[in-house]
């Protein structure tokens, strides 16, 4: 088989691995559950990160535009579902964002592994991948982003069009090909600032929120503080 000549990774073409998971929705099987939709999984490195704080944000202000396109979302890390589900309260406490799609709890990192979502240093946070899956359970994309830059959400939106473009007018489509369908715009939550390492120790916690009293740094929480880029 094409995946056991990868390490058993799947690859463009192949079909998406059976395997039941646990979501903050309950059960799933995959890809069946999504039989005859178009879904896209993507993994974030850790619940209650600001980077993957940003693109939940993003993903669940388009939600409503993959619905349109017949395409559903599932999130991903290696996080007990419990986290998951305090991190959605976060979420809509603080940034005012219903999340609407299911989150998978692989705390013991199977699913992960098996879709070669782990970097090569042995570390346990999923890095930023991306699966688009179209409705026969074929895998039709993949993206790969490091931890320390978040995704273009838009960019995954027209991924997905041009897509279901190609598909249903057999054509392809250029380099820059633009969809008018959204509005390209910075993140919801920090516009175009950057985002502060969160704090390894409760003494850098206090440092931040100190810097936050004096307006030197924003701050939605300890953990998640951010600034303007001088430049």
């Amino acid at each position: 088989m094409e995946e056991e000549k990868n390490n058993g990774i799947p690859r463009i073409g192949s079909r998406f691995p059976e395997v039941e998971v646990h979501t903050t929705h309950g059960k799933i099987k995959l890809p069946d559950y999504y039989k005859g939709k178009w879904f896209i999984l993507f993994s974030h490195p850790a619940d209650f990160t600001p980077v993957c704080t940003t693109e939940f944000v993003e993903f669940a202000r388009i939600y409503p535009k993959f619905k349109e396109l017949g395409v559903e979302l599932i999130g991903l890390s290696i996080d007990q579902v419990f986290s998951h589900i305090k991190w959605v309260e976060w979420i809509r406490e603080k940034a005012k964002t219903e999340i609407p799609f299911p989150i998978i709890a692989d705390d013991l990192g199977k699913l992960a592994s098996m879709l070669g979502m782990l970097p090569v240093n042995g570390g346990t946070n999923t890095v930023r991948a991306v699966f688009v899956v179209d409705p026969e359970g074929i895998i039709r994309a993949i993206l790969y982003y490091p931890q320390e830059v978040g995704r273009n959400i838009t960019e995954i939106y027209r991924l997905v069009y041009a897509l279901q473009v190609s598909d249903k007018e057999k054509v392809a489509l250029p380099a820059n090909w633009y969809v008018d369908k959204l509005e390209w715009k910075s993140s919801s939550l920090v516009g175009n600032k950057v985002i502060i390492p969160p704090a390894n120790s409760i003494g850098k916690a206090k440092e931040i929120e100190e810097k936050a009293k004096k307006k030197e740094v924003e701050m939605l929480d300890w953990w998640f503080a951010y600034k303007e880029l001088k430049k």
